[in-house]
């Protein structure tokens, strides 16, 4: 079975691509929906989240997100300490997960693949791309929040350009170009490899 790679900045509709592949029947693995739960439930992790930031990380068993937000939002170190104690649960999360699945491929869909060291466990990636100013008005109008927000969030992502070069496949997201026959050819692709 392929492991594949789903990644893309902020707003570049990863999110929006992964269904279309989960509507083809392929199973999607969301790494930050697993991040949220792991942290919520893996009990060496939340040992580590509590001995690293506090015993306030946990307010009543559940994860205090946003006392740890507060810390690690503009303190790089600790985003990377944050980062460094996160990432590898969700790897091996991810991992378990994809031996379970059955189908011809597998996506894991994830902001940072690069980032984190995870393109080393899949066969391939794929990036979605949209350009800057149109990522920023989707996150505008999804999240409600404001361009500085934004702008601060991709500055914690590696550069959009840099991160596509490093993908195997790129999927266009920018409104010009229509993503489903995009989509279509990669999954008649890979559900033909061996």
């Amino acid at each position: 079975m392929l492991k594949i790679g789903l990644t893309g900045g902020i707003g570049s509709g990863k999110t929006t691509v992964a269904k279309v592949f989960e509507v083809l029947g392929i199973p999607v693995y969301y790494a930050d929906e697993a991040a949220k739960r792991l942290m919520n439930e893996n009990e060496n992790l939340i040992k580590k989240l509590k001995e690293q930031f506090g015993n306030q990380t946990y307010i009543d068993g559940k994860l205090n997100r946003s006392y740890l937000s507060s810390i690690v939002f503009n303190d790089s170190e600790k985003l990377e300490i944050l980062n460094s104690i996160v990432h590898p649960a969700t790897i091996e999360d991810a991992a378990r997960w994809m031996k379970q699945q059955i189908t011809p491929y597998v996506i894991k869909e994830a902001a940072l693949i690069f980032e984190s060291g995870s393109q080393k466990d899949l066969d391939k990636v794929i990036g979605v791309y949209a350009s800057a100013p149109l990522r920023i008005l989707r996150v505008i109008k999804r999240d409600n929040i404001n361009k500085e927000e934004i702008l601060a969030r991709m500055d914690k992502q590696l550069d959009e350009e840099m991160k596509m070069r490093l993908c195997d496949y790129v999927i266009k997201n920018d409104e010009q170009e229509m993503v489903l026959p995009q989509v279509l050819e990669l999954h008649k692709k890979f559900s033909s490899e061996p």
